[in-house]
């Protein structure tokens, strides 16, 4: 039996490739589990310690050492500490007392549990390595050949252990993927997981796209030219902005190849996905205009508050401009990280002026000034009364007709304005602040009060007289049936 075991081991090792450790350490759990069977009834510990050198093994029954004043939980696997110093002087809580029982025998049955373990125990080796060995590689391109596919999502066989998964919605649409076919992805996630897939692999983030100019563009490879952004509906079209880090480079131009070769090399990859290539900008404004294309721009208005822009273009081109459902607009906005609004010039003057309007009134309303000092500010760029309060003084100044008298003056005004809205939102607070006796009841904290106090629960006794589905329909975060009504009940007994 010492023969065959070292044997097994060598076997097992060198055919998965896996350390001869992780075959002695599930071989050790087989047996202690087949000495497990002798034992009926019993929740017992045993160890199993084989000779990694010659074979042998023994086998050891083992208690936990507990303090002496607790309830031993499991009294086939405990033992008390006192007891334990009789047994082995010097012992510790947490150390182990062992004895020495006979050697399980090793039968049909025992063979077959042992072949489960030793089976689930190298699968875990092996899927271990597999991690390992693609950590690092979060963030590549990763090809492999079909294995399967399963509703739409696809697993890889990377040759060895190794297989990747790609999800149903991390696939291209309307691609076709047979088994055998070999498939390239970017590999986003490596995760330890006892079942199921551990490498997770994307072909429709932007990050592939990315990667596969790399690969086709040695302008990018050798860092002459850089991918700022991209953007893509998988397997329709994309938007890629670069940018050349040598004036002598032409960006736009190297990634299209002779022909158009690279950038059809790429888009052959993509199951025919169009790639628009536009020029980086570290303006955002024009930068937006070159992500619009092929769409002309004809002006601009940014909004920087809002992180928007209006962008006007011809009548005739509008629908260009939006794209098809909205396509062109919707990458060029995911490109930029703007909010882009597509209007006709027309749209964009009355939008203005409607704007414009609006600042000329509230300055007219909350600052007390005729239409003409309103209308003054309002084309010097001001729409808010903050600005017009905390504005350097020298920019109000500069406003032609404005003198320190006529500036002070409308910066009282502002902070006024600004003092009053600010008291009259501190009393609509305190109108819903709670009462203390609904603080004080049991099992309330004070942010559930304040909560309450906005849907008119303000006293103790307002919360006494709701039903338990009255208070759920609040919506309340963290609030259930349970601490609903025993809220209710607290309530309720604090009046009697």
């Amino acid at each position: 039996m010492s023969k065959e075991l070292l044997l097994v081991v060598d076997a097992v090792a060198n055919e998965k490739g896996v350390d001869k450790a992780v075959i002695f350490d599930a071989m050790e759990a087989a047996l202690a589990s087949a000495a497990k069977k002798r034992y009926v009834d019993q929740d017992v510990a045993i160890r199993v310690s084989i000779n990694r050198h010659n074979g042998d093994y023994e086998t050891f029954r083992r208690w936990e050492v507990v303090p002496d004043d607790i309830v031993m939980e499991s009294p086939e696997r405990m033992i008390r500490l006192m007891d334990a110093e009789d047994e082995k002087p010097g012992s510790g809580i947490g150390d182990f007392v062992e004895e020495q029982i006979e050697n399980p025998e090793f039968g049909r049955i025992a063979a077959q549990a042992a072949k489960q373990v030793i089976v689930q125990r190298v699968r875990e080796a092996e899927r271990a390595q597999v991690v390992d060995a693609f950590r690092d590689r979060i963030g590549e391109l990763i090809t492999g050949v079909v294995k399967r596919v399963e509703r739409g999502a696809v697993y890889l066989d990377l040759g060895g252990n190794a297989e990747a998964y790609i999800a149903r919605d991390k696939t291209i649409p309307r691609e076709t993927v047979r088994t055998g076919d070999r498939v390239r992805g970017y590999l986003y996630d490596v995760r330890a997981e006892a079942r199921g897939p551990q490498l997770f692999v994307s072909r429709t983030a932007p990050e592939f796209m990315m990667e596969l100019f790399k690969l086709e563009v040695p302008e990018v490879g050798q860092g002459l030219v850089q991918i700022k952004a991209c953007a893509r509906d998988p397997g329709d079209r994309a938007k890629i902005a670069v940018l050349a880090t040598d004036t002598r480079t032409d960006p736009i131009g190297a990634c299209i190849g002779m022909r158009g070769s690279r950038v059809q090399a790429v888009s052959n990859e993509l199951n025919g996905e169009r790639i628009d290539i536009v020029l980086w900008n570290d303006n955002p404004a024009q930068f937006v205009i070159n992500a619009m294309a092929p769409a002309e721009v004809q002006s601009i208005i940014v909004d920087e508050d809002k992180h928007s822009m209006d962008i006007a273009v011809a009548e005739d081109k509008l629908s260009q401009a939006i794209g098809r459902g909205g396509q062109n607009v919707r990458l060029a906005s995911k490109l930029s990280g703007w909010q882009l609004n597509v209007m006709t010039e027309a749209q964009v003057r009355n939008k203005s002026e409607s704007e414009q309007e609006s600042a000329r009134q509230l300055f007219m309303t909350r600052l007390e000034v005729d239409a003409e000092i309103a209308a003054i500010l309002v084309q010097e760029g001001f729409s808010t009364v903050e600005e017009i309060a905390y504005v350097p003084t020298g920019e109000l100044l500069a406003v032609e007709g404005f003198d320190e008298d006529i500036v002070e003056e409308l910066r009282a005004r502002a902070r006024d304005a600004l003092l009053t809205e600010a008291l009259a939102v501190e009393e609509d607070i305190d109108e819903h602040k709670p009462a203390p006796d609904l603080v004080a009841v049991d099992g309330m904290d004070e942010a559930l009060a304040y909560t309450l106090a906005q849907h008119g629960v303000v006293t103790r006794e307002n919360l006494a007289d709701l039903a338990t589905d009255e208070l759920m329909e609040f919506g309340i975060d963290g609030m259930d049936e349970d601490r609903a009504a025993a809220l209710i009940v607290a309530a309720r007994a604090a009046d009697t």
